[in-house]
């Protein structure tokens, strides 16, 4: 079994309060989970209203398929209008 981690630096500069966050990240967090079967949490930065850190995670049998999993997610999160991402680290156990 392989399991593949990421965790995502984002910014979102639109946000002029905790609710605009909440309102954008759960909007991202449910078409990751929709779009690419993974699990997707907010894992930090929880009380900053322009700057969330996402953590997600998949299991596959095989490396390159966990890996193209991860990297498909940032791909869709760059690709997004009201979110920045600042960094990004992957890890495949």
């Amino acid at each position: 079994m392989i399991t593949g981690r990421m965790i995502m630096s984002l910014n979102i500069p639109a946000a002029r309060s905790l609710k605009d966050k909440r309102r954008v990240i759960k909007s991202l967090i449910a078409r990751i989970r929709n779009k690419h079967n993974a699990s997707v949490a907010e894992v930090g930065d929880n009380d900053k209203w322009q700057i969330c850190r996402l953590g997600a995670s998949v299991v596959s049998n095989r490396t390159d398929h966990a890996n193209s999993c991860l990297s498909a997610i940032v791909n869709m999160v760059e690709r997004e209008h009201e979110t920045l991402l600042l960094d990004y680290e992957i890890e495949i156990l």
